[in-house]
């Protein structure tokens, strides 16, 4: 048992110090690098995953987070910056965090895109104080199985979200639950 608890311990202290470094990195992230990281992973995202190229001709707005840091030991935390592209433009920019509970340890980075089809969707955004993925309008998390055999006229959802580019430790990742505000960059 002793053996188990500084494990547990060593673990927890070194997700706390991720955390903390993750989250001061966030911080500090211009409002131009987080543009730029954003588009470049909405443009890899698009040139790789032919269902997105597809949402991407369609959408009203893509609401993109380049990079997710998602952390825990028992109690789990994820946070990122995000950007709302309309037009080819950056007009808006977001947070998304969000707690878990349950058997889980480790740390993990992914990024995730948001492809918003209908204009009440995307209103529901705007007005919201915090939208809660999974609460209001739908959303489809795409995989790459279901993307491949999709077109514009069987996607018919209010919103599409992409997980991409998973790094690390953590056994999955999802994100039902996560809450995203808007911020001032």
């Amino acid at each position: 048992m002793p053996i188990f608890s500084l494990l547990r311990t060593a673990l927890l202290s070194t997700v706390v110090s991720m955390l903390l470094v993750a989250g001061t990195t966030a911080q500090a992230e211009t409002k131009a690098a987080l543009d730029m990281s954003s588009k470049e992973a909405l443009n890899q995202l698009i040139a790789s995953v032919p269902a997105a190229r597809t949402l991407s001709e369609k959408a009203i707005a893509v609401l993109v987070f380049p990079s997710i840091t998602k952390a825990g030991f028992m109690v789990g935390g994820q946070f990122g910056d995000g950007v709302l592209w309309q037009n080819g433009k950056p007009t808006a920019y977001y947070n998304t965090s969000g707690a878990s509970f349950g058997l889980q340890a480790g740390a993990q980075t992914y990024g995730y895109a948001m492809f918003f089809m209908k204009e009440s969707a995307l209103k529901s955004l705007e007005k919201a104080d915090g939208f809660e993925v999974g609460v209001g309008p739908s959303v489809v998390v795409v995989d790459q199985g279901m993307g491949a055999s999709h077109t514009t006229t069987t996607l018919q959802d209010d919103i599409y979200a992409f997980v991409f580019g998973q790094k690390g430790l953590m056994a999955g990742v999802g994100i039902q639950g996560n809450k995203i505000t808007k911020i001032t960059k």
